[in-house]
């Protein structure tokens, strides 16, 4: 039962609006004045609701005492100024006097609903952090406890990130807590895939350009380094970015400041930024394709995330976890994994990582017509052991990841296409593309 205050020095009022909140069924204690007010424990009441002129003390002397209790202010003297004078004295609302009833109810209603919205949205975000210390990511594993440990040492900071790891892995996940346990967490985090952006259009995307600045430039873009300005700029497969934008992304690192595609003028902006790639960037250095002296800008604090494989356990956790979510996404009952079908899991390669594991986990929930998940749902085939392939190592029992990529397409390319591939495998179909280039192995001509 919401517990409510009135602080009303005519008793008339005070005891019609006392009758009309307990008819609602709220507990309603009265007083007559401020003074006579903080008599009272404050804290313990979910609304207080003053009239603004009181013997002694405005009503909204209450608002700095209330202890984080929501104020409503009334008054007889209905003006846009005094309503403005009592929100900025911080009343969470204003009703004028002489108030209707169910105006008065309704407003009531809204204010304490939004409190225990609140109260419950804090309760939740404090048992996430308890459960996930990192953005809702899930490990028990060590190589997940020092990622926690890392973000939760350099989020604090405005130190600049690089997050490295395969595709797949939830390098995104790991930059958005980084910028959530910052002093930039109400500020915007933008999020930018380097690889996604046409090279020809990425300097105009990332730092803007003037009217007349190319053709087509039909009037002045805003960048999306300015839409960062006070807040995260995130630059996912920043191993992707054009040697000529790499130049522009170094002044914003070392000078805090951009200039637009055809501006002489340059503009101060104020980022945090974080990159992410799967390339080994120092291998990038040395071939020339990116520049030495914006990686070692960049390569300041370093997380690195492990592939799914090495995670061991951390494997069955996120299983069960996204089969919930995916089950209750999809709207269909309770489910769970055979021992059968988690022991697959538990010893598949996991080429896509966590991005795999979360497409098999889906196709299986809308394939499956009971409560359990089975093997057969799932559709994935573990590595052979070591030995069976001519190209697999022959010093250890499981194969590489390039093992099982290799076998997987060249057993499945001739009845499968570059797209549903690429989608078993839980990868883009430029990623299919780049490794197969990598391992040698040219798309079959049918």
């Amino acid at each position: 039962m919401s517990q409510i205050l009135i602080i009303e020095d005519e008793a008339v009022i005070r005891n019609s609006l006392r009758r009309l909140l307990q008819r609602r069924g709220y507990d309603v204690a009265e007083a007559g004045s401020v003074a006579e007010a903080e008599q009272h424990a404050l804290a313990d009441f979910d609304l207080i609701i003053t009239d603004l002129r009181l013997p002694g003390e405005p009503g909204t002397a209450i608002i700095n005492r209330s202890q984080g209790v929501p104020v409503l202010v009334m008054t007889s003297y209905a003006s846009v100024r005094s309503a403005v004078e009592s929100m900025q004295m911080g009343a969470v609302d204003y009703i004028a006097k002489p108030f209707d009833h169910d105006e008065m109810l309704l407003t009531v209603e809204r204010i304490l609903k939004q409190g225990t919205l609140e109260r419950q949205n804090a309760a939740l975000k404090q048992d996430l952090s308890r459960a996930y210390p990192a953005g809702g990511m899930i490990g028990c594993c060590a190589a997940m406890q020092e990622v926690f440990e890392r973000i939760r040492k350099v989020a604090p900071t405005d130190t600049t990130v690089l997050i490295l790891g395969e595709s797949g892995t939830g390098k995104e996940l790991v930059a958005r807590a980084v910028h959530e346990q910052s002093a930039r967490r109400d500020a915007p985090i933008i999020a930018v895939n380097c690889a996604a952006i046409p090279g020809g259009l990425i300097e105009s995307e990332l730092f803007g350009h003037e009217k007349g600045a190319f053709t087509g430039a039909v009037g002045t873009h805003r960048g999306l380094v300015e839409a960062a300005d006070g807040g995260t700029l995130f630059l996912d497969e920043i191993g992707e970015l054009p040697l000529e934008a790499q130049a522009r992304l170094l002044r914003v690192i070392q000078e805090g400041e951009i200039r637009r595609v055809g501006s002489t003028q340059s503009r101060k902006v104020n980022v945090r930024l974080i990159a992410a790639t799967h390339r080994d960037l120092q291998q990038c250095v040395n071939a020339g394709t990116f520049r030495g002296d914006l990686y070692y800008r960049l390569h300041v604090m370093e997380i690195r995330l492990a592939p799914l494989r090495e995670r061991g356990e951390d494997i069955r956790q996120l299983a069960e976890v996204l089969l919930e979510k995916t089950r209750q996404r999809l709207n269909r009952p309770s489910m769970s994994f055979t021992p059968e079908a988690m022991t697959q899991l538990l010893h598949h390669g996991w080429p896509g990582n966590v991005r795999e594991l979360e497409n098999v986990i889906e196709r299986a929930v809308i394939l499956a017509d009971g409560a359990q998940i089975t093997r057969q749902l799932l559709a994935i085939d573990n590595p052979p052991a070591s030995g069976q392939d001519s190209l697999a190592p022959t010093t250890e029992e499981t194969h590489s990841l390039d093992d099982y990529f290799r076998r997987f397409v060249r057993e499945n390319e001739g009845q499968m296409t570059e797209t549903e591939l690429a989608r078993h495998l839980g990868i883009s179909r430029k990623t299919l593309w780049e490794r197969r280039q990598k391992l040698g192995l040219p798309r079959v001509k049918g």
